[in-house]
């Protein structure tokens, strides 16, 4: 089986934390979004992954490597494809598409999921949603009285279905789907500017392939600073069980209120943590309350208050309660 990962977005509404990485590469519960995801969806295959095909923007070599490593710790091998114009979900897949052959899953990585069914081949596809109160914001599906989806609609204003597809999608046989969003870039296929996966998926269901939907459980979104925190909160509660109970030489006079992450060579002292924080590598909290917040590596929290926070790397924070959103390399004093 392979995965293909969209991920070229310039994750423009999380800035300033997308200044420095791509939006996938932020950190949730102590693994980054796309880890988490890959992770996830190796979980519910029923055979190993071959390749992961990464598909992204100009990041860098530095992002490179950490993506070709998350492939490689599943046994898989990583690839790296370029879109070098927002041209639409169709038109991302597609620069990976010496890898649409055989069992196939597209995962757009700005969401994560839980769920408890297994990939089976009983149909031709698997796309993944969650039953929503206000379908109005999504894309949704409608499905026939035998549970096979029929149609594709856009952010509907009527009520047509409350099943919000959530970006990630399973397909037995990668050439059916490489052949169909080949047609829309060869017939000029386009809304808005963009060739959109939705209509290839409309067209194989128009000759007589059939899709199933898996609910998920939860999906979470990771497309702005409050989403992800909110976001790394779920992930610590379910996780909760597998996070080490620390009692840590570098913790003094401090108080850990789990569930949090908290990584390797941090330093607490006189301060409350949690619950629900996640901390990166090498940070270090003095004198502070910190409570439902990110913060990521080689950062300085000291004699401040701080919920609903999202903190970057290399930050230094000195002050009062606040709700922020700071970007890499930030020094902040009051």
């Amino acid at each position: 089986m392979n995965i293909i990962v969209p991920m070229a977005g310039m994750g423009k509404r999380m800035r300033p934390h997308t200044l420095t990485v791509p939006k996938p590469l932020i950190p949730v519960a102590g693994k980054t979004i796309v880890r988490r995801l890959v992770e996830d969806i190796a979980n519910m295959a029923s055979e190993p992954i071959e390749n992961i095909a990464f598909v992204v923007g100009h990041f860098g070599e530095s992002v490179e490597k950490e993506l070709l490593g998350i492939a490689a710790a599943l046994g898989a091998r990583g690839s790296i494809h370029y879109q070098e114009e927002a041209l639409g979900t169709a038109h991302a897949i597609l620069c990976a598409q010496e890898h649409l052959k055989g069992k196939v899953v597209v995962a757009f990585a700005d969401t994560l999921f839980r769920a408890e069914f297994e990939l089976d081949d009983e149909n031709d596809g698997v796309l993944f949603v969650q039953k929503i109160d206000d379908p109005r914001q999504f894309g949704v599906v409608q499905l026939d009285e035998q549970g096979h989806i029929v149609d594709f609609i856009e952010k509907p204003q009527e009520f047509i279905s409350d099943l919000a597809m959530i970006g990630i999608y399973y397909f037995k046989d990668g050439e059916k789907l490489k052949s169909e969003l080949n047609f829309l870039i060869e017939n000029n296929v386009i809304k808005g500017g963009e060739y959109q996966l939705p209509d290839a998926l409309l067209n194989m269901t128009k000759k007589g392939l059939k899709f199933s939907v898996g609910k998920v459980n939860d999906w979470m979104d990771c497309g702005n600073k409050n989403a992800t925190v909110e976001t790394n909160k779920r992930v610590l509660g379910y996780i909760a069980a597998e996070l080490t109970q620390h009692n840590n030489d570098h913790f003094k006079s401090s108080t850990i209120i789990q569930p949090c992450y908290i990584g390797n060579n941090v330093k607490i002292s006189n301060s409350v943590v949690g619950p629900y924080v996640s901390i990166g590598d090498s940070s270090e909290i003095r004198n502070s309350v910190v409570q439902n917040s990110i913060v990521q590596n080689h950062s300085l929290i000291t004699n401040k208050v701080i919920a609903n926070s999202m903190i970057g790397n290399h930050v230094s924070i000195q002050g009062k309660a606040t709700d922020l959103s700071i970007g890499d390399y930030s020094t902040i004093e009051e």
